[in-house]
């Protein structure tokens, strides 16, 4: 196949990667071809750990997040410093060529670093994950703490997103100016969590130990640490049914057959033949904390 002017040995295309689907590796090359000009400019920027399966959803799968030295010079990488000690060279996806290239490597997910690889110590975005909680499978609470969400942080001045993982929830994600570290922003937005808390603590908890959660959505800023990913907006997921991480309009979580696994590579594209992807300008919309964290700190004050 040639993508992008780059020739791609395409291998193994009949081999089924979703059996509950019928879905073949050629199916998943063939979604990441026609999707690449909407879902490159959302990843081209950004570390990659790729979870690869390379016999679809019925063998085993893992996270690769070094650059394997067989990968073309085209591939491009940065050199990742380990907190631990060491380095790896993750791959960064720039261009509708490597991303089939990891397709035909049986990367079914990609994984984005929340920090760009010019800079890898000040994430340009800031992540909420809302699951549903365990023993509540009704997906109307989870649309819910997004709105609060939502509400909170434009509150203190901050422009919020929203995704369907294509897993279990949503991301709600505030794009941000690079001028903090990894600490400032997982401290902000744990802080923003603790506030919400505060207001609702009957519905919302920052416990991460399952036992003690009682019933209650854990609203998870986990995801905003050094070294942490976030799956890709368009990505597909290793989940029956190949569904798709889908940026949202705020007025689709209005609809209450609403589900976190609603588009599929099956189904994605009469979505965008419709409609505009509602993330194509978010970037533009970075905001500094400086600001937001006084207005956080008065929030958090009036609730104390």
């Amino acid at each position: 196949m040639k993508v992008g002017g780059r020739d791609i040995d395409i291998r193994n295309r009949a081999k089924v990667f979703f059996p509950d689907a019928g879905l073949t590796k050629g199916d998943l090359i063939e979604y990441y071809v026609r999707i690449a000009e909407v879902m490159i400019p959302h990843i081209r920027h950004y570390p990659v750990s790729m979870l690869r399966y390379p016999d679809g959803l019925q063998g085993q799968g893992f996270y690769h997040k070094d650059t394997p030295d067989f990968y073309p010079e085209w591939i491009r990488r940065v050199t990742v410093p380990k907190r631990e000690g060491g380095t790896l060279e993750a791959p960064v996806i720039d261009s509708a060529a490597g991303l089939v290239y990891i397709a035909n490597q049986a990367c079914i997910t990609p994984h984005l670093w929340l920090s760009r690889a010019d800079d890898l110590e000040r994430p340009d975005r800031m992540i909420f994950d809302l699951d549903p909680p365990e023993d509540r499978g009704d997906f109307a609470v989870v649309r819910r703490a997004a709105q609060d969400l939502r509400e909170a942080l434009e509150e203190i001045g901050l422009s919020p997103w929203v995704m369907t993982t294509g897993s279990k929830g949503l991301h709600v994600v505030a794009p941000l100016r690079r001028e903090h570290g990894f600490d400032t922003v997982r401290k902000f937005a744990h802080d923003l969590a603790e506030a919400l808390v505060a207001r609702k603590p009957d519905t919302y908890t920052i416990e991460q130990r399952k036992n003690k959660r009682a019933g209650r959505l854990f609203l998870d800023v986990l995801r905003n640490s050094y070294g942490a990913t976030a799956v890709a907006p368009y990505a597909v997921r290793a989940r029956p049914g190949a569904p798709v991480a889908t940026p949202l309009d705020w007025h689709e979580l209005g609809d209450g057959d609403l589900g976190p696994r609603n588009w599929t590579i099956e189904n994605l594209f009469r979505r965008l033949g419709q409609k505009r992807d509602p993330w194509w300008a978010m970037m533009r919309h970075a905001h500094s904390l400086d600001k937001p964290r006084a207005k956080l700190d008065a929030m958090l004050a009036e609730l104390d």
